[in-house]
């Protein structure tokens, strides 16, 4: 690997130094070498992943260290957290000179781990390894993982479980919940570690007449691009707090994340949120007020001379999310409709199927399908009211009927995945992995790695079956 020393640059105050605590009788789970191979892994190090994955083998190029940050979680100040759990055990260059950050979960506790015991069980450690892999194929931004390991170690959460480690590659580890601790509690530093996130992940905006707001306009662009990704693919990340999104907008902290299977706007999929605040369909609001909040954490930034003109400007950057958001949404919903984003009833037409998948209960990843292959006859069959699927279908009709329908079966064929993570999927995968075997994370693993093609040697009726009508979705715990 070609290792980078960036976040050891910053002052001390910012992270703390310390070796992983490996775990007793290692298990190897899986291995993502195409991705270490991106990542520049030599071949020694590919031999020895799972070393590597479960902690005990460090790099002398690079001091392992866990990341002090704050964070707003569910709306509360939340006062100082931080990896507790995790260390950053290196930074390096991929194929591409890009700096991507290796951060090893399930480490063993730190200063910042609170009440936590340092670990994470193999339940979590699957769901994120699958969801970074799954996301990242379907051309979201994500964090993505090199491998993790298993144990014979056990840890108590609900019941006792195994631990286990997962090795995270992510773009950036920086979050909005970094400018809320140092606001917070070193407020000197702000000045400095703003000037190195830009020269570090937006270095264009250095030539900017005020680089602190044209970086502000890049994140709030990235994060409102990512927002727009997930709601397309049905994705609800389930803890959108300020500490759980990075400056970089790609997907970060896995927790009771799930794909929608029935189109519920509404569905609460983290069984810790009473109040259904990081629902499917709250998802693009929070991240306008997560990165209000954060905005807030610049303004000791202003010019002496102006700070209320810099206020006003950081209002108009944020001003540019709902447009940036809409515009990815929009253009990406009329892709998967196979509509031109140009016609003036295209989006219309789109969220009205979308009504109809809400007020039918509809499987969101079939009925696109079933729409891209002209099924309409089973679309209809599903519905209760008749009419006003026949009235959608005229429109739709209507606004492709002199368009190039191969230019639009092709964006359909690249927008609308065959192959979801549906819940069931990782369960099996999760339940068989408890008894040491990971053959069926390696099926998902495979499958998800091209989810617009069809596999029928390694798919099964159930990757596409929708949930049964019987079987409520599924809420999931914050526990990990």
């Amino acid at each position: 690997m070609q290792f980078i020393q960036r976040y050891p640059t910053l002052d001390s105050q910012l992270y703390h130094h310390q070796a992983p605590q490996p775990l007793t009788q290692t298990i190897a789970g899986h291995f993502n070498q195409a991705l270490a191979e991106q990542l520049q892994w030599t071949e020694q190090e590919q031999a020895q992943w799972l070393d590597i994955c479960s902690g005990q083998r460090c790099f002398d190029e690079f001091r392992p260290l866990a990341m002090v940050y704050a964070g707003h979680q569910f709306g509360q100040w939340a006062g100082q957290l931080g990896d507790g759990r995790g260390l950053l055990i290196a930074q390096v260059q991929d194929k591409n000179a890009q700096v991507i950050d290796l951060h090893l979960k399930g480490a063993g506790k730190t200063p910042y781990s609170r009440m936590g015991d340092g670990r994470a069980v193999l339940r979590s450690v699957i769901r994120e390894y699958l969801a970074g892999h799954a996301l990242n194929a379907l051309g979201v931004a994500s964090s993505n993982a090199v491998g993790f390991s298993s144990s014979t170690q056990m840890i108590q959460r609900e019941h006792l479980e195994p631990a286990a480690m997962l090795l995270r590659s992510a773009d950036s580890h920086i979050r909005l919940g970094h400018f809320e601790w140092i606001n917070q509690y070193a407020p000197e530093l702000l000045k400095d570690f703003t000037e190195h996130c830009i020269a570090w992940h937006y270095p264009h905006c250095l030539a900017a007449p005020s680089p602190i707001l044209a970086f502000a306009h890049e994140v709030i662009q990235a994060t409102a691009k990512m927002i727009a990704q997930w709601q397309l693919c049905g994705f609800a990340h389930g803890v959108m707090n300020t500490d759980n999104l990075n400056i970089t907008g790609s997907t970060l902290d896995f927790g009771p994340y799930g794909f929608m299977e029935r189109f519920r706007p509404n569905w609460i999929n983290n069984h810790s949120d009473q109040q259904g605040r990081y629902t499917y369909q709250q998802q693009p609001s929070i991240g306008h007020w997560n990165l209000w909040i954060w905005l807030n954490n610049l303004m000791p930034l202003a010019p002496a001379a102006a700070k209320e003109q810099f206020k006003t400007q950081l209002v108009d950057c944020l001003e540019g999310y709902e447009t940036a958001f809409l515009t990815h949404y929009q253009q990406g919903l009329c892709a998967k409709m196979g509509l031109p984003d140009f016609h003036k009833d295209s989006f219309d037409c789109a969220l009205r199927f979308l009504r109809i998948l809400q007020a039918e209960q509809l499987d969101y990843t079939q009925s696109f399908q079933r729409l891209q292959h002209q099924h309409y006859t089973a679309l209809r069959d599903d519905c209760l009211d008749l009419r006003e699927f026949d009235e959608f279908l005229q429109q739709y009709h209507q606004i492709r009927e002199y368009q190039d329908h191969d230019a639009l079966t092709r964006l359909m064929q690249q927008n609308n995945p065959i192959y979801i993570l549906r819940n069931h999927m990782a369960q099996t995968a999760i339940e068989k992995a408890e008894q040491n075997d990971f053959s069926e994370v390696d099926r998902l693993f495979q499958l998800l790695a091209q989810p617009y093609s069809r596999q029928s040697s390694l798919e099964r009726p159930e990757d596409l079956a929708p949930l049964p009508a019987d079987q409520a979705a599924v809420s999931v715990s914050c526990s990990s």
